[in-house]
């Protein structure tokens, strides 16, 4: 019988996460969530990054909250969120949705959209739900995804179907933990770029990691490899505090600047050169049919924390860029 294990490898190297044939198939019966902030580029246009940006990774907070552990496959998408979880979480996790839904609206006055559907339900609609894990850092590890099935229940979601319904509750979520304390974090290559690429056809693996290699390259050359955080910001004896002492450089190893989720999601600090030979490569895959992307160009970045009360050590970091990153990207892609 098979066995699913969250505790499975985890890689090193982000390229080879590019590979999807390596990704681990999610048991049938487990749920796939999708948060999503409705309406997310009036927010945005409004000025109100972190604002989208505090909603978008607020449910990855109150599920590890009340599970009172992160060890669930999870990725933060700039104005929501996805993650998996084996069904005997279901009645806390409902309940821990509908208290991060009523919190978002009741504190910011938005609209902070929840469903939940099956994996089976999702290869019944011809995707797959896969997973892998990279290790950012021995302290931080984020989970991949492939196979087409997360965006698959995102549309289905935003559709109206599968939706958690938004009871009335007088319990709060539980958000310990998360922040979006942090200054903007501005760009010194030239452009902090949110740029997404997400394959036509998600069975056609081969193709899409040459291509996301080739783009991962282009930005790789260079010292920091296109990292948006800088690793000469002295931090305040606040923030040490709050980290349990951790230093600067473990927050800069920490960030999920680069994260496949259905789509290779990028936050880079980069030069317009590198951008134009990206896009370059990006319209010719489209033009063939291979690929839809959306990039933004903007001058800094934003950067969210979730640093887990039982286990500050693993503290992560979650960025998107400030003029719109990933919401306008999604923008460009979505029109395509």
């Amino acid at each position: 019988m098979f066995r699913f294990s969250t505790k499975r490898h985890a890689y090193h190297d982000f390229a080879e996460l590019l590979d999807t044939t390596i990704y681990q198939p999610l048991p049938d019966e487990w749920l796939v969530g999708i948060t999503d902030v409705v309406n997310s580029t009036s927010a945005v246009n409004a000025g109100r990054y972190k604002d989208v940006n505090y909603a978008g990774a607020s449910a990855i907070a109150a599920l590890g909250n009340a599970w009172n552990s992160f060890d669930f496959p999870f990725v933060f998408r700039g104005d929501g969120a996805a993650f998996a979880f084996h069904p005997d979480r279901l009645e806390t996790a409902t309940a821990a949705l509908r208290q991060t839904v009523g919190h978002v609206r009741d504190v910011f006055q938005l609209d902070l959209r929840a469903g939940l559907v099956s994996v089976r339900e999702i290869r019944a609609g011809g995707k797959d739900v896969r997973t892998a894990r990279f290790s950012a850092s021995e302290t931080a590890i984020y989970s991949m995804f492939a196979g087409g099935g997360l965006n698959w229940a995102d549309r289905q979601i935003k559709s109206g179907k599968y939706g958690i319904a938004d009871n009335v509750t007088d319990t709060s979520a539980n958000l310990s933990g998360l922040t979006c304390e942090w200054a903007p974090i501005p760009s010194r290559s030239g452009e902090i770029l949110s740029l997404l690429v997400e394959p036509c056809d998600h069975s056609r693996s081969t193709m899409f990691a040459k291509l996301a290699k080739q783009i991962v390259a282009v930005f790789d050359t260079g010292e920091r490899h296109s990292h948006p955080v800088p690793n000469d910001i002295v931090i305040t004896q606040d923030v040490e505090d709050y980290l349990s002492g951790a230093a600067w450089a473990d927050v800069v190893a920490n960030s999920d600047y680069r994260r496949y989720d259905d789509v290779l999601r990028l936050t880079l600090d980069c030069t317009a050169e590198q951008i134009g030979v990206v896009e370059a490569l990006l319209v010719r895959a489209r033009n063939r049919g291979d690929t839809r992307f959306g990039l933004h160009r903007q001058s800094h970045a934003l950067m969210t924390c979730l640093v887990p009360s039982g286990n500050k050590g693993s503290h992560l970091h979650f960025l998107d860029g400030m003029g719109g990153g990933y919401t306008k990207a999604a923008e460009m892609l979505e029109a395509q």
